[in-house]
């Protein structure tokens, strides 16, 4: 007798989120960055004997990299992708006495 056809979900490892240590880690470095660029930005327009133009896009980037680099350290956490959907009945389930690595 066959089982009636339910779906079943196969969740992956690569599913998981990274833990919040890690997620916080990756916005600071993340901020750190932008806020190293925007200082280089700022020491650049007042110091290099550049055109016009050029030294208006290092204040641009002096004044608006702040607003850049807290929306992407404030930005929430990315959702992991939708799980697997397995609805093959040709695939078998591994034998009880096989489930161990090494067996």
């Amino acid at each position: 007798m066959r089982r009636p056809h339910t779906r079943r979900t196969v969740h992956r490892v690569t599913d998981a989120q990274p833990s919040l240590s890690e997620d916080i880690g990756r916005r600071e470095r993340s901020y750190f960055i932008k806020m190293g660029i925007r200082l280089l930005c700022l020491i650049l327009a007042f110091t290099v004997p550049a055109p016009l133009p050029v030294r208006v896009l290092f204040f641009a980037g002096a004044i608006f990299l702040p607003y850049v680099a807290v929306i992407g350290a404030n930005a929430p956490r990315r959702e992991p992708p939708s799980a697997l959907d397995v609805t093959d009945d040709s695939r078998n389930e591994i034998p009880r006495h096989r489930r161990e690595i090494g067996s």
